[in-house]
């Protein structure tokens, strides 16, 4: 799952991984991409039905921009609380709620430092687009830590 809002400069980048991932992979019928935007809540239903979820987002760890992170466990509510955006304090409200409800995914968030989250721009910086594929390596890396079986698209010259 990509968080973020692709109007935000830096912020877009769990969405433009996703994107990646769908343009470039094939996975089976039991792994979903989801492009979670800023829905917050409107998740609950995604992530409640999920065993594993891997979230991919940036996130603000005072380091140096490109800087990658994987967080599991009591070190996410801590690192979501720092970024203070709206949509990781409802996507954190979205895991507190599926553990009331008895059905919290085992969740990793793979994120990025950013450089650049305040500008209204659909480009990521320089600096943060080199780190998509990168990401896509870490994102198919835990697909194998489970598992998880998926094939990189062929394409040929007919655009198939």
């Amino acid at each position: 799952m990509g968080l973020g809002s692709i109007l935000m400069s830096d912020e877009g980048f769990g969405v433009r991984v996703i994107e990646a991932l769908e343009q470039h992979y094939e996975f089976p019928e039991n792994v979903s991409l989801v492009d979670g935007g800023v829905l917050g809540l409107n998740l609950m239903g995604v992530v409640a039905e999920a065993d594993y979820l891997i979230v991919i987002d940036v996130v603000r760890n005072k380091g140096v921009p490109g800087d990658f992170y994987r967080l599991s466990g009591d070190a996410i509510p801590a690192r979501v609380r720092a970024k203070n955006s709206l949509h990781q304090v409802d996507f954190l409200e979205t895991l507190t709620l599926c553990q009331a409800v008895g059905k919290v995914p085992e969740t990793i968030v793979l994120g990025v430092e950013p450089e650049d989250m305040v500008s209204l721009s659909v480009e990521l910086t320089p600096t943060i687009k080199e780190r998509i594929e990168p990401m896509v390596e870490r994102v198919l890396d835990e697909l194998k830590r489970l598992n998880t079986s998926f094939c990189r698209k062929i394409t040929g010259r007919s655009g198939r």
